[in-house]
């Protein structure tokens, strides 16, 4: 089972670079990066998200073209099975975030689009030059490192 929090669940313009995503607050963190800025996702709390409630996201919110889990919680198989749901009813494209280093091949064939690595406070987020953290385009078996094409939208002009 896969918990969110309803009252989180946000349209996004700047998480995937050229999408408008419907993200969705996934509980049940793994990770325990320090400067967290939701170290309440950790917890298991929230509700079930199924593929009923899903319908009626995507249905609410016309124009979306992009489904972000922000996270993974602790159900491989229920994440999996909710993205196939995603792709094959709504034809929508479909990113997670996870704070992980590596995610299983699985993860590659489900996914258009994932954010690997964790917080790390003094290297900042994905925008910042330093992160460690990375975006991934995912077309087959291709996976494209689309990290820099979110600095761009923070770089100063001058």
């Amino acid at each position: 089972m896969i918990k969110y929090l309803p009252e989180l669940t946000d349209v996004v313009m700047e998480e995937i670079p050229s999408r408008v995503s419907l993200a969705v607050d996934i509980t049940g963190c793994r990770g325990n990066c320090p400067g967290c800025h939701s170290p309440f996702l950790r917890k298991d709390i929230g509700e079930e998200l199924t593929p009923d409630i899903i319908d009626g996201l995507v249905a609410s919110n016309f124009g979306v073209d992009c489904f972000l889990f922000l996270g993974e919680g602790h159900d491989e198989e229920a994440l999996l099975a909710l993205a196939r749901h995603i792709r094959e009813r709504h034809g929508l494209e479909v990113a997670l975030y996870t704070g992980r280093e590596e995610v299983p091949d699985s993860f590659w064939k489900a996914f258009d689009y994932i954010k690997l690595g964790p917080y790390i406070e003094h290297l900042g987020p994905l925008s910042s030059p330093s992160t460690n953290q990375r975006l991934y385009k995912v077309t087959g078996s291709i996976r494209t490192n689309i990290t820099s094409l979110l600095r761009q939208k923070h770089a100063v002009k001058k």
